[in-house]
């Protein structure tokens, strides 16, 4: 199934890749980087994301789009794509975070997003990969956007805190995604185990349709907001948002240092006048120590150049977080030397920190 979905999404995303050059056409002005491409034929870069009703995808399809120009396109200064000549990027649907960093060691996939927390302890062979030993083969690309942790329950159900989904029916995402893992994590704070309630294990999409249908009464979701399979539910009066705070949230704060506070911003979603209190981590994008280094570097300068900064402001409101400034923010394994050889010529590896410090997400 994981197979055939990614086949799927290939092909959508490569026709996206495929039309890069039009869509940038006219949006790289002269300061824009062009990212110098090794020569020779076509080249392929797949980046696993998540389900398609989370964030990592629609962000993975702009990116793939914005750092592609496939053969044939015309050039950045002549008004086309903007990306890496000869290159066409392919975002791919994934089960998520742990899916995607297991992927990369075993050399299914080349690159992918994955939570913070979850890629440090991929490397470092901890937490959930304490048995498949050390994923030596990640190297970080960069630090992309913060992502809240969501409590999504029936806007009619009585749940209130995290304590009182007890006995109810709850998604807690499904296996190999970093929502699993922190779900877990929040419910064993609040003293809560799996068999104290009706657990599923969905991803977003089918627990929004079952919220839907009454045959849930919540889920969580760890995505840049708004997120689809919520902004639907709640802008439809079908769902609202429970706040996550307390003495729970605050050991978890201070036992987990990759998370931080991250409150949803007032007007996120449809009838939210107030900021929702959660808790956020930093999506990463990471890459396999394989790919070659003059590739990365020539990803990495599209990534920031002046036609990838219009199309991420303009292609999803989490785009807009996506900021050279912040590229390092809780890096804390090895970057890939065509990163590193990427920031030096950029001139900003000296100026931002890598440092496994939490970032609070504004």
């Amino acid at each position: 199934m994981i197979a055939c979905r990614w086949f799927r999404s290939a092909l959508v995303s490569l026709t996206f890749a495929m039309c890069a050059a039009g869509l940038t056409g006219g949006l790289a002005g002269p300061s824009a980087v062009q990212a110098q491409t090794p020569s020779g034929a076509p080249t392929f870069l797949r980046i696993a994301t998540g389900g398609v009703n989370g964030t990592y995808y629609p962000m993975g399809g702009i990116i793939a789009n914005a750092i592609s120009s496939p053969p044939g396109s015309r050039s950045c200064e002549s008004g086309g794509s903007c990306g890496v000549p000869n290159l066409i990027a392919v975002a791919v649907s994934s089960d998520g975070s742990v899916a995607n960093v297991r992927n990369i060691q075993m050399g299914a996939i080349q690159s992918g997003f994955a939570q913070a927390d979850v890629v440090f302890d991929a490397y470092h062979g901890t937490g959930a990969f304490t048995n498949f030993g050390p994923a030596d083969k990640l190297r970080a690309v960069a630090s992309l956007y913060a992502e809240r942790l969501q409590l999504v329950v029936r806007k009619d159900s009585d749940i209130q805190s995290v304590a009182d989904l007890k006995g109810h029916r709850v998604s807690i995402d499904e296996p190999g995604s970093g929502t699993l893992l922190i779900a877990r994590d929040i419910l064993a704070a609040n003293e809560l185990a799996e068999g104290d309630l009706v657990v599923e294990y969905l991803k977003p999409g089918p627990a929004a349709s079952k919220i839907l249908r009454n045959e849930l009464d919540a889920f969580f979701i760890v995505a840049g907001v708004p997120t689809a399979a919520v902004e639907e539910l709640v802008d439809g009066g079908e769902a609202r948002i429970v706040p996550l705070e307390g003495l729970a949230v605050d050991d978890l704060l201070g036992r987990f240092q990759f998370l931080a506070e991250a409150p949803i911003p007032a007007e996120t979603y449809r009838g939210q006048p107030e900021e929702i209190s959660t808790l956020g981590v930093v999506a990463q994008w990471v890459i396999s120590a394989d790919v070659p280094e003059d590739l990365v570097k020539a990803v990495c300068l599209a990534l920031w150049n002046d036609a990838t900064r219009t199309l991420l402001d303009g292609g999803h409101p989490t785009g807009r977080q996506i900021q050279l400034d912040r590229a390092l923010d809780g890096v804390a394994i090895p970057l890939h030397p065509g990163a590193e050889a990427c920031y030096r010529e950029l001139g900003v590896f000296e100026a931002i920190s890598a440092t496994p410090a939490p970032v609070a997400p504004n």
